[in-house]
């Protein structure tokens, strides 16, 4: 006997990244100096722009972007983030993941402010895959 079940769109759905994605939208203003913040999107994101809103000019507003916690393997110490070091400094990372971490580097003067534009695919964030290894947690850059 034949089963049927409703066909649902996965991470290798081409058709998921070609068309426009939901619109997601958050932000912080009071980002402590030392912690994080971690955005968990409700389905997989095709594009996550991220914006530093510092009050100043300097480099003591910095936030850094990355796709796994601080706390996760070498992030920090392997430089696995993109820094954002400057007011209305901005990225726009186009690929797909489910969650992205935003902190402060403890030598910030005051608290940081960001937002977060993403773009949301119709793909479950259950079906995108963990982010670890090489050039994301581990001391391996990949370089040779």
């Amino acid at each position: 006997m034949a089963t049927f079940s409703q066909y649902q769109a996965g991470l290798g759905h081409v058709g998921s990244y070609q068309v426009s994605g939901t619109p997601y939208i958050t932000g912080s203003g009071a980002l402590v100096k030392g912690q994080e913040d971690k955005i968990r999107f409700p389905r997989v994101a095709k594009a996550v722009t991220v914006i530093n809103h510092a009050a100043g000019s300097t480099t003591d507003d910095d936030i850094y972007v990355h796709y796994n916690a601080t706390g996760s393997g070498d992030v920090i110490a392997g430089k696995h983030y993109v820094p954002l070091n400057y007011a209305r400094d901005s990225i726009t990372l186009t690929m797909k993941c489910s969650e992205i971490y935003i902190s402060a580097p403890t030598t910030n003067a005051d608290n940081a402010a960001y937002t977060l534009i993403a773009e949301l695919t119709s793909i479950p964030d259950g079906e995108m895959i963990t982010l670890t290894g090489s050039g994301l947690t581990s001391a391996d850059s990949g370089l040779v």
